[in-house]
């Protein structure tokens, strides 16, 4: 009997890894047609414009719960962003650059060939870029640029960010 337990283990150790790979998430790039991709970038738009202006995009568009890392390796929360929305705004140019969205599921349903996402998808990752001139208030007429990678999370059929990591990095 000693000896049939760790063989009962191991075969239900394999068994778990099994399962748990065939319910492996999948995930494809968004197509250009694909309306919810559409509509996270034109939010991250927003947002990068928002640097100039409160245009009130941070209430909805951020999760209760979101956390993001900024430039300088600060921690910020959805609190944090409110208040930078309401408060002064020294930068101008404030464009979005790019924004590649990848969709992930764990819905065998998945298709990469839909025009909106499938159902099923709760996880995108966002890869873009934006600028802003005199983000810097010491150097007005600095350009600053910057990659950044942001997570979207779809919950009660909303999709939100909930995590971001941002970089400074030379523009070109």
């Amino acid at each position: 009997m000693r000896h049939r337990i760790p063989h009962l283990m191991c075969v239900a150790t394999c068994v778990v890894v099994l399962m748990t790979a065939a319910y492996a998430q999948k995930s494809h790039w968004a197509t250009a047609d694909d309306k919810t991709a559409k509509f996270m970038i034109d939010m991250e738009r927003k947002w990068a414009e928002g640097v100039c202006t409160n245009n009130g995009v941070i209430s909805e568009l951020l999760a209760h719960d979101f956390q993001g890392t900024s430039t300088g390796g600060e921690r910020y929360n959805k609190e944090d962003e409110l208040r930078d929305e309401k408060g002064p705004h020294s930068a101008h140019g404030c464009a979005l650059d790019d924004a590649k969205v990848r969709f992930f599921s764990s819905s065998s349903s998945s298709s990469s060939s839909s025009s909106s996402s499938p159902a099923g998808e709760d996880v995108a990752i966002i890869y873009g870029s934006e600028h802003a001139i005199g983000k810097d208030k010491t150097h007005p007429d600095a350009k600053q640029c910057q990659v950044w990678t942001d997570t979207w999370l779809k919950r009660n059929g909303k999709w939100q960010i909930a995590a971001a990591q941002d970089n400074k990095v030379d523009c070109k």
